[in-house]
């Protein structure tokens, strides 16, 4: 019998999620819910809701993908986790460390398998660096480096002004354009010894959140590690992750990946795509849920869990906190 699934928030993503959902054959989307009824009709062959309590009550649920702003993913997440259902709860995890010890013991405390969609997790690209840095084959990391240039007008904030608040979007660039990008770098890297970072506002933007942000990250291993983001950008660049190994280097580049070994450069693997506008989210949307949703069918815990999500937001919380005080902010 197929997975019953409902969806709440019609937003950007959303749309994504539900071309993921239609498209796999062990699940079926049976209700959607959103505030705003003029969405109504964006979704066929599904229930309608504005109150998700509601929907969760009256439609005997599986599994419910919660893809609303930051400042709601913990609330909701609770309720609905009280509420006995499982849960794909888009990224980020929640605004910062404070709410991530909540999150923390909400995992502890619930029987519901929550998902987080750290969906680049599950790129080829990702998972083939992941093995090579595993094996051990070209010797231990010594440096890792990420890279995101993009570009935002301020529209994209007067659109939704919630992104452009501290206490609604929990920050800027890192926390929505580089959660990612952050998560990659510390699955690859392994635990973390210390950070030093800065946000700035390059844009005269009328926002609290930052626009820009930097950091230098000191590895347990040894290995040193560089982020950059902005949105200051004239265009959306590709994000850049490179590894370096002791006899290797590798580049994620354009959703290729790359080794360079002796000055020669080869292709390895290629992610799949996304096409249409959004196509910056990647294609491993799809990958993420059909695996979570087999992990509910077959009773196993193989996602990304609540605690392998917590990392990506010390990060950001490290770099804010390290440009607020300027200091090197050491990791427990």
């Amino acid at each position: 019998m197929a997975l019953r699934i409902g969806v709440i928030g019609l937003g950007d993503v959303s749309m994504v999620h539900l071309h993921a959902i239609k498209s796999n054959e062990n699940a079926k989307l049976v209700a959607v819910c959103d505030i705003d009824e003029n969405k109504k009709d964006l979704v066929k062959d599904a229930k309608f809701y504005t109150d998700y309590n509601e929907m969760i009550k009256n439609e005997n649920l599986d599994c419910v993908h919660i893809c609303l702003p930051h400042y709601l993913h913990y609330p909701v997440t609770k309720e609905v986790a009280n509420l006995g259902v499982n849960i794909l709860l888009e990224k980020p995890l929640c605004l910062n460390v404070e709410e991530a010890n909540k999150f923390k013991k909400l995992h502890d405390n619930t029987d519901s398998n929550i998902c987080i969609c750290l969906q680049n997790r599950y790129n080829k690209t990702t998972k083939h660096l992941l093995d090579i840095v595993n094996s051990k084959e070209y010797g231990k990391v010594i440096g890792i480096k990420g890279i995101v240039t993009w570009s935002r007008p301020t529209e994209y904030y007067d659109i939704k002004p919630w992104r452009g608040s501290m206490k609604l979007a929990g920050g800027g660039v890192m926390i929505n354009q580089s959660i990612h990008t952050l998560d990659l770098m510390q699955l690859l890297g392994g635990k973390i010894d210390s950070i030093k970072g800065q946000v700035s506002n390059l844009l005269d933007y009328n926002i609290e959140v930052e626009d820009t942000a930097s950091a230098s990250i000191n590895f347990s291993n040894g290995a040193k590690g560089l982020f950059f983001a902005t949105i200051a950008y004239s265009d959306s660049s590709s994000v850049e992750i490179q590894v370096i190994l002791e006899k290797g280097k590798f580049t994620i580049k354009d959703s290729k990946l790359y080794k360079s070994v002796d000055g020669e450069k080869v292709l390895i693997v290629e992610d799949d795509k996304l096409s249409g506008s959004k196509h910056y989210y990647g294609a491993s949307h799809k990958e993420i849920i059909n695996d979570y949703y087999n992990c509910l069918i077959n009773n196993t815990k193989d996602y990304i869990t609540i605690n392998d999500a917590i990392p990506s937001i010390k990060i950001i919380d490290s770099i804010r906190t390290s440009s607020k005080d300027n200091k090197q902010i050491l990791w427990g």
